[in-house]
């Protein structure tokens, strides 16, 4: 029966289930420039836990997780993160000035109305595979579109 609802929800949700791990709200701002990192954004929730161990598009020549640390002088700075630890029943969302998934050399200019695949890779899940639409350069995600 928890298959069946897995399946359910996969073709429900605008983002992807599997194995206990939800995706919803996969979205990217337009990029300016090609020579310019892009990010993506989304939120993950699992069931049981997991771990967010990987990350690529075939939009980028690498995609890594950010996220932002502010120095005892109030300065904030990206920062890599390896892995990101998901406890069973919470929702983690990746937002502009938070955590990010940052797309460097990218292929082509992130075009406005434009989609392109994300595939991350889970500890436990393995492989889940979203589209991730391309907003305007000015978004703030998915409700709050420029």
């Amino acid at each position: 029966m928890k298959t069946i609802a897995i399946a359910f929800l996969a073709a429900a949700l605008p983002g992807l289930a599997a194995a206990d791990v939800i995706v919803t709200a996969p979205w990217a701002r337009a990029s300016i420039l090609v020579s310019r990192p892009g990010a993506a954004y989304l939120t993950l929730t699992s069931d049981t836990g997991d771990r967010l161990i990987a990350v690529k598009t075939p939009a980028a020549d690498r995609a890594m997780l950010h996220g932002t640390e502010t120095d005892a002088d109030g300065v904030s700075r990206m920062a890599h993160i390896e892995a990101l630890d998901l406890s069973p029943g919470e929702t983690v969302t990746l937002a502009p000035g938070g955590m990010h998934l940052m797309l460097m050399g990218l292929a082509a200019k992130l075009e406005e109305g434009a989609s392109f695949p994300l595939i991350l890779r889970f500890e436990s899940a393995g492989e889940v595979a979203v589209d991730v639409p391309v907003l305007g350069v000015a978004a703030t995600g998915p409700e709050g579109e420029e």
